[in-house]
């Protein structure tokens, strides 16, 4: 066997030509397979016309046109094979010239010759379009992915500038979160639902504070505290405004008439003895946070929220949510919306925030719809509806945890800030 290219042999034996490509086979004359076979081994650039009659017609003496039939004929075998060419050099004789492209086929090829040849000696324009296909490929798979679309998420997000924020008789510094469309971003837009109160939050010396926006809803999470590292977990607050008007809340009364509503109606919130046997196969991390929607000449809406996330590797695993929704007066028997589903959990900076995003696709939902709805609630039952009927797929931001406390910006009516007491249980 004789090789022309990485996947074409000539079988002097067989007289035939062998495509390892296509696994066919194309006969040849004997004086077809002799010139050919000339060709292939002469040492010279151009075979005379006298050496290819003596190698095709031993011991015979033929005319010339005998070669030129035969070269003609050689040449339709050979034409399905462009990169091997039978040239005619005038009053010299033929040559037989093979292009370094035969060596792109060699991908069909077993052998260790044949790959060698195809993989070092095909030319450098293949080599660099190979490696451009190559890096636009994974450009392409990477701009599809789901740690592309986390990345996206979070990048919508700023996180660049702390400001002065005034509650309850205190100043303290606030982180700004903000998705890049928002307009508005000074204090006054976050202070301006709030009553001037001088007497509340005097009992502590400082906060820690996040204000955010999404460019709709105004949130404020705040954990009273001179820890600016760690928060205590106690007297959180996490107030989001859903219209522009002041909703002028007065912070004393507030913290009376949440307390209340916490003990009159708690459904998300689990409280373990200090002594409860942990000794349970799975760790769950719970989060739970009350998040209240003061609006003005309205009823106080409360969404008590509750997550759970199960892992069952570094960075996935099983996702609950709980959120109900009550008003102060009980007038809405509780809207309940619960969604079940596997996370995957993706790491990244908004700003100079160190933020965790975690991709939930959504497996199992149940919304509870209430037995009667006032008007204050309305709002919020249509969003969790819409969110039933068209959520397949949700995206939680986590931007601070410690071994108390954690903050999450979470898709609710919009996205809502909110810091939330952190418990892990073995369950």
């Amino acid at each position: 066997m004789l090789k022309i290219t990485p996947y074409l042999e000539l079988d002097t034996e067989a007289h035939q030509l062998v495509d390892h490509v296509s696994g066919k086979k194309v006969v040849l004359t004997f004086s077809e397979s002799a010139v050919l076979h000339r060709l292939l081994l002469s040492s010279k650039p151009v075979c005379s016309k006298e050496e290819l009659l003596s190698a095709g017609w031993p011991d015979r003496v033929v005319a010339v046109t005998s070669l030129t039939q035969c070269i003609s004929t050689l040449r339709k075998k050979l034409d399905a094979y462009r990169e091997v060419q039978l040239k005619t050099i005038a009053r010299r004789g033929y040559q037989l010239h093979i292009s370094t492209q035969s060596h792109v086929k060699m991908l069909a090829v077993n052998d260790a010759e044949s790959m060698r040849a195809a993989i070092f000696d095909v030319s450098l324009l293949v080599k660099i379009s190979g490696i451009v296909i190559a890096l636009l490929l994974l450009l392409v798979v990477w701009y599809f992915s789901d740690a592309h679309k986390a990345q996206q998420n979070l990048a919508r997000w700023s996180a660049d500038e702390q400001f002065e924020l005034q509650v309850g008789g205190l100043k303290g510094d606030a982180q700004l979160l903000y998705k890049d469309d928002a307009q508005h971003l000074h204090p006054f837009m976050w202070e301006k639902h709030l009553l001037p109160d001088t007497s509340f939050l005097t009992c502590h010396e400082d906060f820690n504070a996040y204000a955010a926006t999404d460019g709709e809803n105004y949130s404020m999470a705040l954990c009273p505290g001179n820890d600016k590292e760690q928060c205590a977990g106690k007297g959180l607050i996490n107030l989001t405004s859903v219209e522009s008007e002041p909703a002028e809340l007065n912070l004393q009364e507030f913290v009376d008439l949440s307390s209340a509503m916490e003990q009159r109606i708690r459904y998300n919130r689990v409280m373990l003895p200090e002594s409860t046997d942990t000794g349970g196969a799975l760790l769950e991390h719970n989060y739970q946070a009350d998040v209240y929607f003061p609006v003005k000449d309205e009823l106080l809406i409360r969404a008590d929220i509750n997550m759970s996330l199960i892992y069952d590797s570094s960075d996935t695993g099983e996702f609950h949510s709980s959120t109900c929704i009550t008003d102060q007066d009980c007038l809405t028997t509780p809207i309940k919306y619960k969604i079940r589903g596997k996370f995957k959990q993706y790491s990244g900076m908004i700003g100079g925030l160190e933020a965790d995003i975690f991709k939930v696709n959504v497996e199992q939902k149940d919304l509870i719809k209430p037995d009667k709805l006032n008007d204050s609630a309305v709002r919020f039952y249509r969003d969790l509806r819409k969110r039933d009927i068209k959520d397949e797929e949700v995206y939680y931001i986590r931007i601070h945890q410690d071994h108390k406390t954690a903050v999450w910006i979470i898709p609710l009516f919009g996205q809502v800030t909110a810091w939330y007491h952190y418990e892990r249980f073995d369950i």
